[in-house]
């Protein structure tokens, strides 16, 4: 901040603003009375993308006033520069790699002998480079719920493909819930049809082993009670093998199914979800994890199969 003391720095002829006819209303010596006068702001805006200072005088009082400008200093308002975009370390740019070879194939189901020798180069960079490595040691960062994104473990594929055979059902999540705390997992399998949501979970318990692996022991499945999916709408119309079809004459039929399911669906939701023990040799595994941070997760089990795992609510489960 900078002010201007006194008018004598300007040019007399700056100040000569005013009309001819009021030139002669003004004595002498009312010159040198301003000469004491502290003048308001003078605003200077420097831009960062221009290298000229922009001075602006603002008068205080009308036509009578406009010789004594209300002047009170100089402000200089400098625009702070744009924060600087974050540099892409290493790790950053092999996982946003694998990520883009993981697109389109389903947990890996329909990757190509080429995309998945790549996606395992890609996993083998990661793992040397893992940031964390104790992760058993790490057990916050092992918390929560993690998606899976990718497998190549051949049960998982039998699944997908059998259920990819039946008539409007998927698989529309495959997830792993950590509890630390209790040294528990639930592993779980989400399958969608056309009006309703079911899934199958395990719960586990496991035991630290090494800074890298646990050896995981499942003790019960679950078969959870089918959820209705009520945001089921009807189209107007459809187009099958090129011709339009209209459907609003079938929409009084829907809803009358749709309310009669949701009745049912309700009934059937409100029971308690199947619960059964398991207790077989297979029943144990030992899992390792080779590479971890706050989002991304690799593990290999004991079979060979490998599993990538995002955490929920990560900005890398954003497509």
């Amino acid at each position: 901040m900078a002010s201007i003391p006194s008018i004598s720095q300007f040019p007399c002829k700056s100040l000569q603003t005013c009309s001819h006819r009021h030139s002669k209303l003004i004595p002498r010596n009312a010159v040198n009375l301003v000469n004491g006068i502290n003048f308001p702001a003078i605003s200077v805006r420097r831009s960062a993308d221009a290298a000229k200072q922009v001075f602006t005088a603002r008068a205080a009082g009308g036509e009578d006033e406009c010789c004594e400008p209300d002047l009170a200093g100089v402000a200089v308002l400098i625009e702070p520069p744009p924060p600087p975009a974050k540099k892409l370390t290493e790790i950053d740019v092999l996982k946003k790699q694998l990520l883009d070879s993981l697109y389109g194939t389903t947990r890996g189901l329909f990757a190509s002998s080429e995309t998945r020798a790549e996606i395992l180069e890609l996993i083998t960079q990661l793992e040397c480079k893992n940031p964390t490595p104790a992760p058993t040691e790490a057990l916050t960062l092992l918390n929560g719920k993690w998606i899976l994104v990718y497998t190549s473990h051949v049960n998982l594929f039998s699944l997908s493909t059998t259920v990819g055979a039946l008539p409007l059902v998927k698989v529309e999540e495959i997830s792993q819930t950590i509890d630390s705390e209790n040294f528990t997992v639930q592993s779980s399998v989400l399958f969608s049809g056309p009006l309703s949501t079911t899934a199958i979970s395990t719960n586990s318990k496991f035991e630290v082993r090494t800074p890298k692996r646990v050896q995981i022991k499942i003790e019960e499945g679950i078969i959870g009670t089918p959820q209705l999916i009520y945001s089921v709408v009807l189209p107007e119309n459809v187009e099958l093998f090129g011709q339009n079809i209209d459907l609003t004459p079938f929409k009084e039929l829907f809803t009358s199914v749709q309310e009669t399911a949701s009745s049912v669906a309700t009934t059937i939701s409100s029971q308690p979800p199947l619960k059964f023990s398991i207790s077989h040799k297979d029943a144990e595994s030992w899992l390792l994890t080779t590479y971890l941070d706050e989002e991304l997760r690799i593990s290999r089990e004991d079979g060979g199969g490998i599993f990538v795992l995002i955490k929920e609510g990560s900005p890398l489960l954003t497509p």
